[in-house]
């Protein structure tokens, strides 16, 4: 039996534990708990988001902001009942449940304050957004205009796919499909980037 303060010390990589994505403004907000209803399976896919995704971009970045992370179905139903932007639980891009047995995902929406502050001063999203087609093994990304946040989510087969909210809004980068843009101009985008720290999935 997992006690919430157990479940909360579980370490998921080198530099999150699972407190970190338990709070809920939502459920704080309207007293609805977040707690999930198979700890065991949110934690494995905890792991595999944190370890692939979070840790290489904390390495590279520095100290990384998680505004919602992970949230139970009962939650997230309420969230997106009362239009609370939550996504409805079946939706297929929905990445913040990570426990239901026939949906395997992890997901989170973060700000990396590294590039929040150059996006405030004019800087194209689409420089950080290729730079994580081009680093990480993502499943989707899906970016928001405050704060540039984007949430990003692991699946153990990636869709890779990239879309906004932030002008020019729609899909960048559709499952399946090769970026618009040659390597090269990619790696202009980003040159000033810090050097990537981490694992790389080609």
């Amino acid at each position: 039996m997992w006690s919430l303060e157990t479940l909360g010390r579980v370490r998921l990589s080198r530099h999150f534990f699972m407190r970190e994505f338990l709070y809920s403004e939502i459920g704080n907000f309207h007293a609805h708990q977040n707690i999930p209803d198979r700890p065991d399976l949110a934690i494995d896919r905890g792991r595999a988001f944190c370890e692939i995704l979070l840790d290489p971009l904390q390495e590279t970045f520095g100290r990384i902001a998680v505004r919602s992370g992970y949230r139970s179905a009962a939650l997230n139903a309420f969230g997106n009942r009362n239009r609370l932007n939550c996504a409805r639980n079946d939706y297929p891009l929905e990445c913040h449940i990570w426990d239901l047995p026939e949906v395997p995902v992890a997901g989170a929406s973060i700000v990396i304050p590294w590039f929040a502050d150059r996006h405030a001063a004019g800087r194209d999203w689409r420089d950080l957004a290729w730079w994580l087609h081009d680093h990480l093994d993502y499943s989707e990304i899906w970016f928001f205009p405050k704060l540039c946040a984007f949430n990003l989510s692991w699946r153990p087969v990636p869709q890779r796919r990239i879309d906004s909210y932030i002008a020019p809004k729609g899909t960048l980068l559709k499952s399946g499909a090769a970026p618009p843009e040659p390597l090269a101009r990619r790696q202009d985008r980003y040159a000033d980037f810090p050097a990537f720290r981490g694992i790389f999935h080609p």
